[in-house]
């Protein structure tokens, strides 16, 4: 597990149907105590940092971890919700196919850069536990019998 606080952050909107807009805005590589609490605070943008959070790694999703790690924008992403006024990071994960099951399942999920420290740790893990699947060959359609073939 990696220690982890998440900075949340509200912004004021003009807009008649939104009056403002929620989202993670870091993921820092710091365990952090405490309450949540406002970090920073300007006109219109208000941030609040939540301590104490973990990012876990499993073996079951390496493949998941490798996706995102080479690619040109690796990300933590952050699920999220509404709790009273406040928005609440409620897990933490570095796999796409993770966070993809997240949305698919209708959570708030958005993506944050990852940090360099946690980059390197997920990397390491990477390279000791992920295994490429083997490419299933695919018999052409010329050696199945006639009736196991697909029809166009």
């Amino acid at each position: 597990m990696f220690p982890v606080s998440v900075v949340m952050q509200r912004r004021e909107l003009d807009n008649r149907w939104q009056s403002e807009a929620w989202e993670p805005v870091a993921v820092l590589p710091e365990a952090g105590e405490g309450a949540p609490r406002v970090c920073h605070e300007e006109p219109r943008v208000r941030q609040w940092l939540y301590p104490a959070m973990r990012l876990a790694l499993r073996v079951a999703d390496a493949d998941g971890y490798f996706l995102n790690v080479s690619t040109a924008e690796p990300s933590v992403f952050v699920l999220w919700r509404m709790q009273d006024a406040l928005a609440v990071p409620v897990h933490l994960t570095a796999s796409y196919s993770e966070a993809s099951s997240w949305m698919d399942g209708g959570e708030q999920v958005d993506r944050v850069p990852m940090p360099r420290e946690i980059y390197d740790w997920v990397s390491a893990f990477v390279q000791r536990h992920y295994r490429p699947q083997p490419k299933k060959k695919i018999r052409p359609q010329s050696f199945k019998s006639p009736k196991d073939r697909a029809r166009i």
